[in-house]
């Protein structure tokens, strides 16, 4: 499961026949590390192939005209020749994203001199102009684009971590009208180009999953709710959310979300969990969480989600803010919204509790590595402890463009300084720190986890254990460190009972950790 992972190939499977059998389209030998995503256009006349080398907002795109191709991709089979591809864009300069064509015509979402992305066109035919259809916006981010309703947009933005859709014109870009929906999050969206009718989900911190249906034809501006998931218990009446702008270290305002029952007491007495990402770009929206509401609800507990640097929630001048030699502002973005969070007293460090997951699980343990004071319990599922070695395993050498590579010398100089394995420290043993321990605190690995693979949490866990003493009677680490294996699970697969064992465990101890008291 170590060996690293390369030398990605596009091969056409006909159904019914043996893998062996599948054509080879391409390849590219020279360079083992690119890797592979592909997508055939709605008219079915091209196939695009998207190549892609580590994990940057960059792409070369080739098309494949199938109509050109005298006997098919059968023609292919038992030949020596690779698919003639069209390298429509071969250098990797920006993220582009096919959207929409019209024969030779395509229309393609990019971040090409656009950070918050725009829609450009290009003719295949004349694949030196590319023209503008909707520019970039002056702050909200263009996250993805639908075409529908033969001739029409559905374009998904994100203004300040929310969404708003829009319909617009397919070829002027003029907007036609907006959806009419509530302050939270949409994925799923469901349009086809030959289809009036739409269908996406829509949640938000409250709001549990309600599926939505709009016809753009007949009735362009009404949505209907086609699915409603309905969770009992729970009076959403009692609870509110509010979106906070929180000045990170370096004077940049940070957004992050606080949820709590309305009329709390402000006297730092209350559990609070904190959730946060900050890493290659991704979005971390504020949506609904079964378990989370149970907190809430029955812990007496206060959510806070902060959108940190490293995540694209501005574009990708958010995403590089965070990433590579400037990762420590992602951890100093994280620690100025638990000192707001104290400060303001939603809660205190000892009922402070951190979470997150992959890139979150390395920013949960640089914090608690960075400033053990300010935390009472710390859970980190499935991430990468050892900066130094990471990119040696399976495929890990697609994140050094995110994180860099100690092999260099300039990058391992920034690695070193925050990489969590190796800044594992007695933090009583500092002037002033003669109290201070590690928080209470759960790494969380998978047996079969390929991307952040179970190593590092390992290694990260008989480190703690190690430098803090926790076998000794007499060490000032009190606190449990420990680890929970998932067996037979990997970086995102979880079975059903599995997943609600993990939250069980995860809660149970978080609860345990804050001192936290359940009411019904």
């Amino acid at each position: 499961m170590t060996h690293t992972s390369v030398n990605q190939e596009a091969r056409y499977h006909f159904l019914g026949t043996d893998q062996s059998d599948d054509i080879l389209c391409w390849r590219d030998p020279e360079n083992p590390t690119h890797h592979l995503k592909s997508q055939l256009t709605d008219d079915g006349k091209y196939f695009i192939l998207y190549i892609l080398d580590g994990t940057d907002a960059k792409n070369k795109v080739y098309c494949l005209d199938l109509a050109k191709l005298p006997n098919g991709l059968e023609g292919l089979q038992g030949g020596k020749d690779l698919a003639p591809f069209i390298k429509l864009v071969d250098i990797f300069d920006a993220l582009y994203t096919v959207i929409a064509n019209d024969d030779t015509v395509f229309t393609f979402l990019t971040n090409k001199d656009a950070p918050r992305k725009k829609l450009v066109r290009v003719d295949l035919n004349n694949p030196s102009i590319w023209t503008d259809v909707i520019p970039e916006s002056n702050k909200d981010l263009l996250e993805s684009a639908h075409a529908v309703n033969g001739n029409q947009l559905l374009l998904r933005y994100l203004s300040d971590v929310k969404h708003v859709l829009e319909v617009r014109d397919l070829e002027s870009g003029s907007l036609v009208h907006r959806l009419p929906i509530d302050i939270g999050a949409v994925d799923g969206i469901n349009a086809r180009r030959g289809d009036s009718v739409v269908l996406f989900r829509f949640t938000s911190v409250l709001t549990p999953a309600i599926i939505y249906q709009c016809d753009l034809k007949n009735d362009p501006t009404k949505l209907k709710i086609f699915r409603e998931s309905v969770i009992t218990d729970f009076d959403r009446s009692e609870f509110e959310v509010n979106q906070v702008f929180v000045p990170s270290k370096d004077g940049t305002k940070i957004p992050i979300f606080v949820a709590a029952r309305k009329g709390i007491s402000l006297d730092g007495s209350h559990p609070c969990e904190m959730h946060g990402y900050g890493g290659y770009g991704q979005n971390m929206m504020p949506t609904f969480s079964a378990s989370r509401i149970v907190f809430l609800n029955h812990l007496g507990g206060v959510f806070c989600l902060s959108n940190i640097r490293g995540g694209g929630e501005y574009g990708e001048e958010w995403h590089k803010a965070g990433m590579l030699d400037k990762k420590q502002n992602v951890f100093d973005d994280f620690i100025s919204t638990a000192e707001y969070l104290i400060s303001s007293g939603y809660t205190k460090p000892k009922k402070l509790a951190i979470e997150g997951g992959s890139n979150g699980a390395l920013l949960i343990a640089a914090c608690i590595t960075q400033r053990p004071d300010l935390f009472g319990c710390a859970e980190a599922n499935c991430g990468v402890m050892d900066m130094l070695r990471f990119h040696k395993f399976t495929f890990g050498y697609m994140s050094t463009s995110e994180y860099g590579c100690s092999d260099k010398e300039e990058d391992f100089n920034w690695l070193i300084k925050y990489s969590p394995l190796h800044n594992v420290r007695r933090p009583w043993e500092q002037p002033g720190n003669e109290h201070t321990q590690y928080p209470a605190t759960m790494i969380l690995t998978a047996d079969h986890d390929d991307r952040a693979l179970p190593m590092h949490s390992l290694k990260f866990v008989a480190t703690m254990q190690h430098v803090l003493c926790t076998s000794l009677e007499n060490t000032p680490q009190k606190n449990p460190i420990i680890a929970r294996i998932l067996r037979k699970a990997s970086h995102y697969g979880r079975a059903t009972m599995t997943q609600i064992a993990e939250v069980a465990d995860r809660y149970g101890f978080m609860a345990k950790a804050l001192e936290a008291t359940w009411t019904d």
